[in-house]
């Protein structure tokens, strides 16, 4: 059976996370409280914020920066800013 958690990015109960994809605290609370399907789109915004910005993920800056993004976007529900890229709408 599915484990299931109150998703605060998507704000409902969802599948939750099969194991902890992140380290100590924050990787905790992404656990406890983020959805795969919110894991899922946040995986797609780090991907166009890596490519689109040529982060180096062994520079401590570009991580710090991709780690602030990931807390703004899954639990502050801030949009990702991705110069020239436009989200569809619904």
């Amino acid at each position: 059976m599915a484990r299931t958690v109150f998703c605060t990015h998507l704000n409902k109960e969802a599948d939750g996370l099969d194991f902890q994809t992140l380290p100590g605290d924050l990787g905790k609370k992404v656990f406890e409280n983020i959805s795969k399907e919110a894991w899922s789109l946040w995986m797609s915004k780090q991907t166009m914020l890596i490519n689109e910005k040529k982060l180096n993920l062994m520079d401590p800056d570009d991580r710090a920066l991709i780690e602030k993004t990931m807390i703004d976007f899954l639990f502050e529900g801030k949009e990702v800013q991705i110069d020239g890229y436009t989200p569809q709408t619904k």
